[in-house]
């Protein structure tokens, strides 16, 4: 669930994003920066944009290319898998090279994201967009306390450090301290979402979703896209999209 509601509430608020910076119909240039799976970046291929995905686990590649290898022809010639980090776009890439960069899920690993995220706008064209997912560092307290754990809770308050499901301690970030790193760049934000308000503690098996009726989850995700762009609610999600535009 946690899962599902990530992907389609973030590919919802990209279509949404994209279609206000770019003509209808015009095919992009999208690099995708710890693409994992491949998701989203399978997604922007099937409608028609010619996406480059960087990925330097090479478990997660190897995922990548069981699903591209699923695709039709027409749509495995618009994706190229390149196995590095992050970090090191510029060596993988030219500056100005893509209309779109995303970039979720990969910020909570580095320890100081500035120089990455300028890394990032760099390889955008004039116009660009700059997509980020982050953890949502002034809400930290809402997952432990929600959960019952009390001394968690407290802590969180303190810390932009935490334990992540997979047991690895990581970091979150703040939207103030990103809107201002992004206009340090030359890639101001522009629209910022909220992501998992209430779906965030939701346990269950990996088919948990494919059994719930479509009405009951099409119900969960407007409630969540609701929320994720409504004050107060999104302030307190557990990931924050955020979206700027180079120059």
């Amino acid at each position: 669930m946690r899962d599902t509601v990530r992907q389609e509430l973030v590919a919802r608020q990209l279509d949404e994003q994209i279609s206000a910076r770019f003509p209808v119909g015009r095919r992009l240039a999208v690099l995708d920066v710890g693409m994992g799976q491949g998701t989203q970046a399978l997604r922007l291929a099937r409608a028609g944009h010619k996406v480059t995905g960087l990925e330097s686990d090479p478990d997660m590649l190897v995922a990548a290319r069981e699903a591209l290898a699923g695709e039709p022809e027409g749509i495995r010639e618009r994706v190229r898998l390149v196995e590095g980090d992050g970090l090191e776009t510029g060596v993988h890439f030219l500056p100005g090279s893509f209309d779109v960069v995303l970039c979720h899920g990969v910020l909570m690993y580095v320890e100081e994201p500035d120089a990455m995220v300028a890394g990032l706008a760099r390889m955008l064209a004039p116009g660009g967009l700059l997509s980020l997912l982050v953890r949502n560092a002034d809400a930290l307290a809402m997952r432990p306390g929600l959960a019952g754990d009390w001394a968690g809770a407290l802590a969180a308050f303190d810390s932009a450090a935490y334990t992540s499901r997979l047991g690895l301690r990581v970091r979150a970030d703040r939207l103030d301290a990103l809107t201002s790193t992004l206009a340090g760049i030359a890639a101001p934000l522009r629209a910022w979402y909220g992501v998992r308000v209430f779906t965030d503690n939701i346990e269950g098996a990996a088919n948990e979703t494919s059994r719930l009726p479509a009405e009951e989850l099409e119900r969960i995700l407007a409630l969540e896209d609701r929320a994720g762009r409504t004050d107060p609610y999104r302030r307190v999600a557990a990931l924050l999209h955020l979206c700027g535009t180079r120059g």
